[in-house]
């Protein structure tokens, strides 16, 4: 048989030592809004618990950073979803989103919010896509206009609701 066989992912919570290495997958992305390198350790040291990585061959190949919201206990909001150009294509961000909502089953998390804006359409389907593998509902508002943004250039931000997950 050829072929090379596919490497083992693994999933696992974020550490502050993976900052460096999630920061830079997130500039490598260039479609993404790069925040500070500080946040990125921040993710890894205190919003561990509600975000994940997954790993090949000891590299960060997908990210995400999600938090619970302070007046929305029950609603789980993912801030960033990030894949590796040599892993797009194959359903990791949904496989990260599905491990993330497993891992937190034993909270009383009912709902997933996450904003996109309308002309990314792989994120646009990525909650669409779970919405209907969890065989739930989702919902859509406007989250930010244009105009609260100071970058005249950024697109309004669409909310997605999904839920209930239980």
């Amino acid at each position: 048989m050829s072929g090379r066989k596919s490497a083992t992912i693994y999933f696992r919570e974020p550490t502050a030592d993976d900052g460096r290495e999630i920061y830079e997958l997130v500039k490598k992305s260039q479609v993404l809004d790069v925040n500070s390198s500080y946040s990125y350790l921040m993710w890894g040291k205190y919003f561990n618990k509600t975000s994940i990585v997954a790993v090949v061959d000891r590299k960060i190949v997908g990210f995400i950073s999600g938090f619970l919201q302070p007046t929305a206990p029950d609603t789980l909001f993912i801030w960033q979803v990030v894949v590796d150009q040599s892993q797009r294509g194959k359903g990791l961000a949904t496989t990260l989103l599905l491990k993330l909502i497993k891992r937190l089953e034993s909270t009383n998390i009912r709902f997933l919010e996450a904003t996109v804006t309308p002309t990314n359409v792989p994120s646009n389907n990525l909650f669409k896509g779970l919405a209907k593998k969890l065989e739930t509902k989702y919902s859509k508002y406007e989250c930010f206009s244009e105009e609260q943004f100071p970058d005249p250039s950024h697109e309004r931000e669409i909310a997605y609701r999904i839920g209930p997950l239980k």
